[in-house]
């Protein structure tokens, strides 16, 4: 029987969860004290009962859960076949991480990159096995994307690219092949996007109300970039945006301040109440 090790239970990791445990997999997923676990076993019951009302299948809250094993500790997937890792875009924290695992899991386990920015080439390097590490950069929220980027790193094998285009194909996904470059496809022009974004509010040129009905009433767009700001989480942004200036030391990527400050002030969006927006409990 195939595990499915999920380290990190934060937005990302939650929906990764979900997502595998809704078709049939097993999962260990892991964070760093009992709070956070149990918090993110009730989101993922909460949003498994709403998902057919949010345009998913039906969904049996408690089966879901069934399939979904939570524990303290990168430790805890060491005897998992697939290791997805989703921590937060700080690279101190990700080498740390990948380091555990690496000496812990088995040396067939593949380990897969969720990562907003970060090469993946990067990431193998502090492992012993570069060949079994490869990039998904799976889209928010997780159940509800029927497609994801897939980066194979500078020694991913074959094998690995393809053993794991079958399980986001198991997983309800359409894999797109990208190559290892820092933010990929999708960051390199969001994160843009996002920034430039909060730079005009930073600027007063129009509050993120009207920014976001520009792109939603103009261009048919379904969010406005700061609306998805706030959905992804503004800290996420801004370590993404950071991610990009440091590796590409181009001008283009300046951190809107804003974000900065919002950050510091916990303002991170949905997940924190407010960010942007204001949300309900």
């Amino acid at each position: 029987m195939t595990v499915i090790g999920v380290v990190g239970a934060g937005v990302m990791g939650v929906g990764v969860a979900q997502n595998l445990a809704q078709t049939g997999h097993d999962v260990v997923l892991v964070d760093t004290n009992e709070e956070i676990l149990a918090a993110a076993r009730a989101t993922i019951w909460r949003n498994a009962r709403m998902s057919r009302l949010m345009g998913g299948p039906a969904l049996d809250p408690d089966d879901v859960l069934s399939r979904i094993t939570t524990a303290v500790g990168a430790e805890a997937v060491a005897k998992a076949d697939v290791v997805i890792e989703n921590v937060t875009e700080n690279w101190d924290v990700k080498r740390s991480v990948y380091e555990t695992m690496d000496a812990v899991c088995g040396p067939d386990t593949i380990f897969i990159v969720n990562t907003s920015a970060i090469p993946i080439t990067k990431v193998a390097a502090v492992t012993g096995r570069p060949d079994k590490v490869v990039g998904v950069h799976f889209m928010n929220p997780v159940p509800a994307k029927p497609a994801c980027e897939l980066i194979p790193g500078f020694h991913t094998t074959a094998e690995t690219v393809e053993r794991t285009r079958d399980l986001l194909t198991a997983m309800g996904k359409k894999a797109i092949d990208v190559k290892d470059a820092c933010g990929f496809v999708s960051n390199r022009v969001l994160m843009l996007t996002v920034n430039e974004a909060a730079f005009l509010v930073h600027e007063g040129v129009a509050t993120a109300e009207s920014v976001d009905e520009v792109f939603r009433s103009c261009f048919g767009h379904p969010m406005g970039p700061l609306e998805t700001a706030d959905l992804i989480g503004v800290d996420t942004i801004l370590y993404s945006v950071e991610v990009l200036y440091e590796h590409y030391a181009d001008s283009k990527y300046r951190p809107c301040p804003l974000l900065k400050q919002m950050t510091d002030a916990g303002l991170h969006g949905r997940k924190s109440g407010r960010g942007f927006y204001t949300y309900a409990n």
